[in-house]
Order: structure tokens, then sequence, then C-alpha cells
């Protein structure tokens, strides 16, 4: 009767195990399937590349490619607005299936998080008030100030390596950041080309361009969608889309419509 109980006890742990193992082998793909939609985390505060329009609905080029990739799965798209610095562990997490919010794609953040090809790349520019384009031209003019970056971005570690004898400032959006700058309180912020020029288009004269210039080897940065890592099928999907929207030009089109959205001045 005990061998026979033994028995039982075993083939139940074993059906427990592998219906551990069933649940732990979904893939996010799997999860995305099943419900129907694959949910996108962003952050809407950085036109062209994602920002909410007038109507306070999503809107740029990087809420285009989601919706692209949303159709070629067969599913809906749900958008969760948050902290930037936050999207990497919604996604490490399962809180939200993918991260789309103008990600550098770097060495470092590869090693928590996997990365779709590039689709888009953008030089760094240095925004300052207006009148201090010539202030600040050079890396000898913000020495001992602060350099604004936001929180959590690949801006931030190019400060603190391109700009050494500087002092990094974060903040949690670029709005922030301009209105410090504006104010006089930091020297400026550095951010994407087309995000920093739209910004300035939307100032009313108070932001400009400083003379100041990266290197192309401290600044060049390329954009990619951010995947949990074990995704392969996910990743591979993905690729495949971004494949077809910078070959046929349509990507290229949607950031073109996003930036005449938002103002950039070219």
């Amino acid at each position: 009767m005990k061998s026979f109980k033994k028995v039982i006890a075993l083939a139940v742990a074993l059906v427990l195990m592998l219906s551990v193992v069933s649940v732990s082998a979904e893939t996010v793909l799997d999860k995305i399937k099943a419900a129907g939609k694959i949910v996108m985390g962003t952050e809407a505060t950085y036109p062209p590349y994602e920002y909410l329009d007038d109507d306070a609905n999503f809107a740029g080029c990087d809420i285009w490619l989601a919706n692209q990739i949303a159709e070629a799965l067969g599913v809906e798209l749900e958008i969760q607005d948050m902290d930037f610095d936050g999207i990497i562990p919604a996604v490490q997490s399962g809180l939200v299936d993918i991260g789309i919010a103008a990600f550098t794609r770097t060495d470092e953040r590869a090693e928590v998080i996997d990365f779709s090809d590039l689709y888009e790349t953008s030089e760094q520019l240095l925004i300052v008030k207006a009148g201090n384009a010539d202030v600040y031209a050079d890396k000898e003019s913000m020495k001992g100030l602060m350099v604004g970056a936001q929180q959590g971005t690949i801006q931030s570690q190019l400060i603190e390596k391109a700009l050494p004898d500087s002092t990094l400032f974060e903040l949690k959006t670029y709005p922030e950041l301009a209105l410090e700058t504006i104010n006089g309180n930091i020297v400026g912020f550095v951010v994407d080309s087309a995000v920093g020029l739209s910004m300035i288009a939307g100032s009313d004269g108070a932001l400009e361009v400083s003379n100041f210039a990266f290197t192309a080897e401290e600044a060049s940065f390329g954009k990619a969608v951010v995947i949990a890592k074990g995704n392969e099928e996910l990743v591979a999907a993905i690729n495949e889309v971004i494949a077809k929207v910078t070959e046929d030009g349509s990507y290229q089109a949607a950031y073109d419509e996003a930036v005449a959205a938002t103002g950039e001045a070219e």
C-alpha cells in the first residue's frame, strides 16, 4: 500500500513538474497571440518618435512602426505610456511585451535585453538657450557646468564619456530640461537631432542648436526595438517588419510625416 502511494505521489509530482515546464516555456509571442494584442511600452514626450497629438492620441514614427508590427502579427496594439527608465524593466518583467521609444542599441543594454535590427540612426545635438550657440561651442566652455539629458538614456552616458569635465544633470523628460535651459540653470541638453529641432521649433525662439558638435565616433546612435531575452521568434518577426519598412521607404515616409507634424526646422 505504501508503495502504491509512493507511485501516486511521484506521478502527481511529475505532472506538476511538466506543468511548470510548460508554463515557463511560453514565449512572449505565445502570450501576444493568445491575448490577441501586443502591449508596447513607450514614453510619449519625444517627438517626432513618440508623442501625444492635439487630441491626446499617440502619434509619431515609433507609434507607426508599432502598428506595423501589430498588423504583421495579426493582433491589436495597446500602448502604455511610462517613464523612459522604466520601460526596459517593464519588458523584462512582462508588464509590456516590447519597448519602442527611440532606444539606442548598446552592448551594456544588450546584456539584459534583446534588440531588433536598427530602424533609424540619428546624430546628437546640444540644445542651448537662444543666444548661446557660440558661448557653448567647445568642451572647454562647458567645463565645470551642468549639461542635461533624460534620465536613463544613452545621452546621459554620452555626456559622461564625451564631456568628462562637465557635470551630468538628469530629469525625467526633455520638456523639463528645456525649461531648465531657458531659465539658465544648465548649459543645455543633449538629444536626438529630430527631437531637438522639433523642440526648438516649438520654443518660440527660446532655444537653438549649439555650434558644438560631437564626433561621429562619440555619437551616431542606432534605434531598435527592445524585447525580453529568450524570444528569438518574436525578434525575427519584428526584424521582418523592420526590413520591409526600411527597404520600401515607408518608415522614412512616416518619419518625415511625424517631423512635419511636430514642426522640425531643417
